[in-house]
């Protein structure tokens, strides 16, 4: 995995990340907003495409890439979006007070998606919203090529332990 793949520590309190994917942009824009094509890479629920609307994250990782392993374990998260500028710009809250901020940009026949995660309140935070947004966009990568991404739960053992490392390093260097 190269050191661009990985989300990079902005300021004590954000994330950013970012992937180029297969466009068209209003493609990736669909993944990111119509709930039938966010669960195949996030988390399913409602979304009210405006600013003010609701979007209810229904999260439920474990059946993500194919059969789980285990008991399946659901997780909710409400948001409010914050900016609704399509197929460019969307920003809502995310639980704990932090808001979430998606930016697609067309290159070409593809597209760069910018995810910005701010107000992360700690540690534990900035290590489990990072490897959750790589993993996650991962997973959208491979579903706009439609290749069979690895298990989810693998991805994310490996990857809250690399971001455990790189933050942890990345805050003693401030």
């Amino acid at each position: 995995m190269s050191d661009s793949e990985y989300g990079a520590l902005i300021t004590p309190d954000t994330v950013r990340i970012e992937r180029e994917l297969p466009g068209p942009i209003e493609r990736v824009w669909a993944f990111l907003t119509e709930p039938e094509k966010r669960k195949t890479w996030q988390a399913g629920g409602t979304f009210d495409p405006r600013v003010g609307g609701a979007v209810n994250h229904v999260f439920r990782n474990a059946e993500l890439t194919g059969a789980p392993r285990g008991p399946v374990d659901e997780y909710l998260i409400d948001s409010t979006i914050l900016t609704w500028e399509p197929p460019r710009l969307l920003s809502h809250t995310w639980e704990d007070g932090s808001v979430v901020t998606f930016e697609l940009t067309p290159v070409g026949d593809r597209v760069r998606l910018v995810v910005t995660h701010r107000r992360i309140a700690d540690r534990n935070g900035l290590v489990n919203y990072s490897a959750g947004w790589h993993a996650h966009l991962d997973l959208l990568a491979d579903r706009l090529a439609e290749r069979t991404p690895p298990h989810f739960d693998d991805t994310m053992t490996d990857l809250r332990r690399r971001y455990a490392a790189r933050i942890d390093g990345e805050r003693e260097t401030r």
